[in-house]
């Protein structure tokens, strides 16, 4: 297993200026991560020559940037917009090739007022499958969240109930289109988590690490604290045997120890999963 975080906490320094990718870097290789993902939305450019220095700066720190995340809207209503989309999407597999990123997260949509359930589902496929080809050239992955809600987005996932993110899942079998994994997004609307790994696990290729407080209420805590059954999903995931990247979504806002307590715990509840194997 290879630890990787996605730093949500940190979303509105980096946004702000207060911290630079850099600093990310250098950070996540003191929590002793083997990886740092970064959100598309920090990006000062997707030129080339900027890319690179930020590849050199991950390969300094002695991280890789394992995962990037972006916010596909492939459920909005207007077709331009949806077409527009697809040209985001092409343009992010070309900037995590240049970043030597694996993964690529990307959603859904958002669950537009009066998107009805056929079109969306419609919709999401399509946009999730249309670039596949290119990814695949290019080594990256394309991943697909059983997501919450995006940064900066006004809804929640379209997918976001089990239901439709299941079908759209069964829907793409055999695309190419792989699975990233929440521990935490389905307790949000009282879905059961483990339900939907059974339906999935076969096309996870990186679990997201993440809890929340309390069932039926999106507010994230710190990673172990609250009530996403991470035990029972990393037993699954050990037993089927998984070994691959697994991503701390650390977004508690409680700072750099909240990071910290983070990365201990799933260090060792990883360790504690595979010792009856």
């Amino acid at each position: 297993m290879k630890l990787s975080c996605l730093p949500v906490s940190l979303y509105d320094d980096l946004t702000a200026g207060r911290r630079t990718l850099k600093d990310w870097f250098e950070f996540a290789a003191q929590l002793g991560l083997a990886g740092a993902d970064i959100s598309v939305v920090h990006l000062a450019s997707r030129e080339g020559p900027y890319l690179q220095t930020l590849r050199r700066q991950a390969e300094a720190a002695g991280v890789e940037i394992a995962m990037m995340v972006t916010y596909s809207d492939f459920t909005h209503p207007d077709a331009a917009e949806r077409a527009r989309q697809v040209d985001e999407l092409r343009a992010n597999i070309a900037a995590a090739a240049h970043l030597g990123t694996t993964f690529l997260r990307v959603t859904a949509g958002q669950a537009h007022p009066g998107l009805t359930r056929s079109d969306g589902i419609a919709w999401a496929i399509e946009g999730l499958t249309a670039c596949l080809d290119e990814a695949a050239q290019a080594n990256v992955t394309l991943v697909y969240e059983n997501h919450s809600i995006g940064y900066g987005w006004t809804h929640f996932d379209f997918s976001h109930p089990a239901d439709i993110f299941c079908e759209i899942v069964a829907f793409t079998e055999g695309s190419g289109l792989a699975v990233l994994y929440d521990t935490a997004n389905n307790l949000a609307r009282d879905d059961d988590p483990f339900s939907v790994l059974q339906k999935v696990k076969h096309r996870i290729a990186v679990p997201h690490v993440s809890d929340i407080r309390r069932t039926g209420h999106f507010e994230p805590v710190v990673v172990g604290t609250g009530v996403a059954p991470i035990e029972i999903v990393f037993e699954e995931l050990r037993f089927d045997g998984f070994d691959g990247w697994v991503s701390i979504e650390e977004a508690s806002k409680t700072g750099e120890d909240g990071f910290r307590q983070a990365v201990a715990y799933v260090k060792k509840t990883w360790q504690l999963a595979g010792e009856d194997l």
